[in-house]
Formats: structure tokens, sequence, C-alpha cells
């Protein structure tokens, strides 16, 4: 085995850290084991890599998602062997499905110990490649650097998203020679060609009732802008359902939503005979139900890919805008604060608090699940703040997301908002929050079940709950005292249960710096 000596001046893990900052990533979210310390030695000789301890792995995950969404480049996470990596692998199959640049390290036995089949021994590979899309052991300290750029350009080659460099332990310690680190260029999106764009303009023209549906880049502020465009020449435009990153509020272009559930979407989509595709694919159920149908694109309507999630949605939008001749600009919100609400406290009360005090800039991490459209209807025309949502379905992700929100953009206010039960995934974050000093506002809707599965069991065809399946199903009892959950946290916590105390409480939250959580109880 390679050892560090005098004569050498690096090792595996300080080259690892030093391509790592010269390549601008600044975070790394950790939760470290025996295998990653030359790992963490490394990083007391390199200020410019910001540590950041989570006390669960899907913590880190989430962060790491988090930051990256806002700040367009990976953070990276700090995994102690595999199943240090499988306890962060729900969000990391969010981050996958946000496309989103991260930068997994993941710990590993040292290359000859792995034969004695320790304990923690697993095949990280395997676990890892389905969440990943570049997946790579450093086998040696001398192919460290190399490595470490390739996982970089990976996670930034478009559509972008999750890479997996595992680091061994002896690659870790053992010692070379330091060199300049290499740098990443970030691969650009091709551009659509003109006879596509033409093509589609054509089909356009033709149809009776075209739509255009925008996901990943093209749903973001210059996307949305050119989208607007096709809006005013009246192509009705939709989002996806989840989007990993949206502008919204005054001064943006509003598109509607494509809804949660097939009869929503039956509805909107009624008649629809041409469905373009920008940065997105064709929409699909989120899961199989009795007598529904698993694609959403209406029977007999044509769905065409303008832009698919590797390419230039921005341009191509721009572009088939200029070929239909359509208005220079579209239509934007203008900035509306609704009335202060009174009376019991529901999603949509919340959602009126939320619009009136939301400040300008805000960063909204939503896995809110059944509240969300209460909010998501009271805010469209709030000050211009960018809405992070849930993308892959696995709940737990807003306390992390909003933590590496809040590292990315440390001048903007971050508003989490989450179920109860989905909290309780990664309540280990507020700690990470206080710690930090991380300006958020945690928002816990208690409604004391897990209420999505209560409207998923009926309409999956499974009859009604009673006393064996509604076990399952609910929170209580004991109920969740999240102010104490909080607090023992280190985070302030209170608890509303009309609309008035929520009022007062958001509007104190927002305009004070620093982490705290509202614990509201929904009627």
């Amino acid at each position: 085995m390679t050892t560090t000596t005098d004569a050498l001046s690096s090792t595996g893990a300080t080259t690892l850290v030093d391509t790592l900052t010269a390549n601008n990533v600044r975070a790394c979210f950790a939760n470290p084991g025996t295998s990653e310390m030359h790992f963490v030695a490394a990083l007391d000789h390199c200020p410019s890599l910001r540590p950041i301890l989570c006390l669960f792995e899907g913590v880190a995950t989430g962060a790491a998602d988090g930051y990256g969404r806002m700040a367009d480049w990976p953070a990276c996470t700090l995994l102690h062997l595999g199943p240090g990596y499988a306890n962060g692998a729900a969000n990391l199959h969010n981050a996958r499905r946000a496309y989103t640049p991260i930068v997994n390290i993941i710990g590993d036995h040292a290359t000859y110990h792995r034969a004695y089949d320790a304990p923690l021994n697993s095949d990280i590979m395997s676990l890892a490649r389905p969440n990943s899309v570049w997946c790579r052991s450093a086998e040696s300290a001398s192919e460290m650097a190399a490595i470490t750029v390739e996982a970089i350009r990976a996670s930034l080659t478009p559509p972008n998203g999750p890479v997996s460099l595992i680091l061994p332990a002896d690659t870790a310690w053992s010692g070379l020679r330091a060199e300049p680190p290499p740098k990443v260029t970030a691969p650009e999106r091709a551009r659509v060609d003109s006879q596509r764009i033409e093509a589609i303009a054509r089909a356009v023209r033709a149809a009776a009732k075209p739509v255009l549906l925008l996901g990943h880049q093209a749903a973001l502020d210059a996307g949305l802008r050119q989208a607007a465009r096709l809006e005013a020449l009246g192509v009705r435009v939709f989002v996806d359902t989840f989007i990993a990153r949206q502008p919204r509020g005054a001064g943006h272009f509003a598109p509607a939503r494509l809804p949660y559930r097939a009869e929503g979407v039956k509805a909107e989509l009624a008649g629809v005979d041409v469905m373009i595709l920008a940065g997105t694919d064709s929409p699909v159920a989120f899961f199989a139900y009795p007598g529904q149908p698993s694609s959403f694109v209406p029977e007999g309507c044509r769905d065409i890919s303008l832009a698919s999630r590797t390419e230039d949605a921005v341009h191509a939008l721009a572009d088939l805008a200029d070929a239909l001749e359509a208005p220079l600009r579209g239509p934007t919100q203008e900035l509306h604060l609704p009335e202060a609400p009174s009376g019991k406290l529901t999603p949509l009360s919340v959602g009126v608090s939320i619009a009136r005090h939301l400040p300008e800039n805000a960063i909204v991490c939503d896995d809110s699940v059944t509240s969300r459209d209460g909010v998501t209807a009271a805010s469209s025309t709030a000050r211009p703040h960018e809405v992070l949502a849930l993308t892959g379905g696995s709940i737990g992700i807003a306390i992390p997301l909003a933590i590496g929100a809040a590292v990315a953009k440390p001048a903007s206010k971050v508003v989490c908002l989450s179920g109860d039960g989905a909290a309780m995934y990664t309540l280990q974050g507020l700690w990470t929050m206080a710690r930090e000093s991380l300006d958020v506002v945690t928002i816990v809707f208690a409604n004391r079940s897990y209420k999505i599965l209560h409207q998923e069991f009926t309409r999956t065809g499974a009859g009604s709950p009673h006393a064996s399946a509604a076990t399952l199903l609910n929170l209580t009892p004991p109920d969740l005292d999240w102010v104490s959950l909080s607090r023992g946290m280190g985070v302030p916590a209170t608890r509303c249960q009309t609309a008035e105390e929520f009022e007062n409480c958001f509007r104190r939250a927002s305009a004070e710096p620093g982490p705290c959580l509202i614990e509201a109880v929904l009627a």
C-alpha cells in the first residue's frame, strides 16, 4: 500500500478538494465516517469549500439539490460508504428528476480491504448507479484530479444531474506530487435547427387548439418570457405539475400548471390537437389507477418535441415565437396583495398570509403536497419570488432543499412548506439550519395524517380505510409536537391555530433574519 511521505506534497484527498474548489464547488453537505477522515482533514487547508454537517444523509443530499437548483452549479456531498449513500438515495432520486448537478463523494474501504468483506462492505456502484448520470471509483491517487474534473463535467452535461465519485480510503491518504488543478468547461446545450422550428410552426398554424408544455430549463425566467409571447398569440401554455425551479409573482408570466390528477388534466386538455413539448417529455400519470389512462396526451392529439431536455429550449421558444410572428412581449402578473385572512386556518388562508408578506426575491421550497394548491393560488400575484418543487415524488425534500437554497442565496429569505408527515422524514435538517444560522421560515402543515394517502386509498379502488388500514394513514395518537421538536433542534417555534395567529406569526418571521418554525394546525 502507498502512504503519504514528506517527499510528496499532496494526497488523493487534498487533490480532490483542490480540484473541486478550483472549479467553484463551494459547499460540502456532509455526514462523514471513518473512511472519509482524510477528506475531512483536507478541508482544514481549503477554507473556500464550506463544510456543512447534516445529521442524516437524506438532509445532505436534499440540501445539495437545493443548492444546485439555485446556484446552477454543483455542491458536493460527503457520504459514508454504501449505507450512507442509501440513506440519502430518496432525495437523490428527487435530484435526478430535477436534473440538478451534484457531485456525491462516497467513501469506500481501502482497495485492499474490500476482499475481507468487513461489516460495512457493499456494492456501492450498484447502489449509486440508478440515481447517477455518471458513476466511477477513483482506484488510485494519481487519477484523482482527472476523475474529479470528469465528475464535475458530467454533472453539468445537459440535461445535468447527480454524479457519484467513489473514494477508497487508501486513494484518499496516498501521496502524490501537487499539480495545478485542471479546470472544467461546462458543455453548452445544442441549438434546435430551423427546419424543426418551421415544421412545428406549421403544425401550430394548422391546429385548432394547440398547447405548449414547459419543463426544466424552459420554465426558468428566460424561457417563460418567450413562452408568454406564444400565450399572447393564443397558444395555451402549461408547466409540468412539479418544476425544479420556477419564477413566480409580479413581473413574471404565470402559465397554467398541469393538474396532478387525471380528471383535472382531461378537463384542461379536452379538444387539444397539438401539444408542443419544450424541455420536457409527454405527460404521464403519477400512478396507474383503475379505468384511468397512463398517458395524459389526449386521444388524437399530436405531441411534438420542440426542444428536449438536452437542447436549448430558450432559443427554440424564441425562434418559434419569431416564426409565428408572435408579439415581442407576452402577459405578466401585476402585483396584487390580498386582504388579511381571518377565521379558520386553512391552506388557502396560509397562502394568503404568505402572499401578503413574502419578501421580494424569496425562495419557496415546497413539499406540502395536499396543502400546496392553496399557497400556489394565493401567491401568484405576490412579490417576485422563485419556487422549488418536489420533482420525484419522494417526500421529505422541503427542509433539506431549503438548507441548500439558503446556502446558495444567503441574501434571500427562504420559506419552507412541508406537511407534518413529510417533515418527519428529515426533521434533523432543523438542527443544521440552527447551526448555520440560515434565514429560513419553516411552515409545517399539521393535519395529523398522511392526507394524500387517504385520498389515494379511495382513488385506487381500495375502498374506505377501516381500523387496521387507518393506523397506517393517520399521525395520531400521539400528536406530533412540532414546537417542541423544533426547539429541541435549536430553532424557535410557534403554533398557530387561526388565520389571525398565522398572519401575525408569518409577518414577524418574514421581517426577522434567522431560522424559525411555524406549526400551522389546520382546521
